[in-house]
């Protein structure tokens, strides 16, 4: 995991597969927070905190982690509201966040895991709040990134809102995202499975920022995705995006 974060560290503001995450996301987050005087929002699983700076414009955001090499370089770009702690037993109070987030963190936790942190996010937030949570998605797409990431498992829909439903949250939002480079990541994945899973050293350049033109024009593609995703779920993709809401 602290190969991962370093290596994520690296590439995340630049790299087209992390730019789109945000604009997938953003949207997303703007409804869940519309009207709301200033709302306090969680990144459950913060990592580096490139996406809790997504939020930087909020008085109150929080994160939360475990790792501290992740917890490290949050500090570092001048994050401060940090809590190092796992996020199936956060320490925060009851009902006190508008919004919590969640960006691929469940997929490396055991089943019972996954359950108890997706209900530790329930438990914090306000009734009529929302959990925004990004996963991997199709187990037809585990590959050498699965080895670097920990991967226990990836989601579908059904498996997804079962873990959400069980929490007493009511799934309102759900779409596969990156369907523009599914393609590629299939063809990809189906190979480095076929050649024999690598060793976390030899998956980080999966998350390396690939050629300037090659990665400007997957940025461009996600790009137009995300401002068709705003009306439209999409049948397949490596990720699954869901906004639920803890019913009021």
């Amino acid at each position: 995991m602290d190969q991962l974060l370093e290596a994520t560290f690296r590439a995340e503001i630049t790299h087209f597969w992390f730019r789109g995450l945000r604009r997938f996301a953003q949207p997303l987050i703007a409804d869940a927070l519309a009207g709301r005087e200033a709302p306090r929002v969680l990144d459950a699983g913060c990592g580096t905190g490139c996406n809790l700076r997504m939020l930087k414009g909020l008085e109150n955001a929080f994160g939360v982690d475990l790792n501290r090499v992740g917890l490290g370089h949050a500090h570092e770009s001048g994050l401060s509201r940090l809590a190092r702690a796992t996020v199936v037993a956060m320490p925060f109070a009851d009902r006190v966040f508008d919004l919590v987030t969640s960006f691929d963190v469940l997929y490396a936790l055991q089943p019972a895991d996954a359950r108890r942190a997706v209900c530790e996010m329930a438990r914090v937030l306000k009734p009529g709040g929302t959990l925004i949570v990004n996963v991997a998605a199709l187990e037809v797409l585990r590959g050498g990134h699965s080895v670097l990431a920990e991967e226990v498992r990836r989601y579908d829909r059904g498996l997804l809102r079962e873990e959400l439903q069980a929490a007493g949250l009511r799934p309102v939002r759900m779409t596969y995202t990156n369907v523009g480079v599914f393609p590629l990541v299939l063809a990809v994945r189906l190979a480095q499975r076929a050649a024999g899973m690598d060793t976390p050293e030899q998956t980080g350049r999966e998350i390396s920022v690939p050629p300037a033109p090659v990665n400007a024009a997957l940025d461009a593609l996600l790009a137009l995705e995300a401002r068709i995703a705003r009306t439209v779920n999409f049948p397949f993709g490596s990720s699954l995006l869901c906004a639920a809401r803890k019913p009021a």
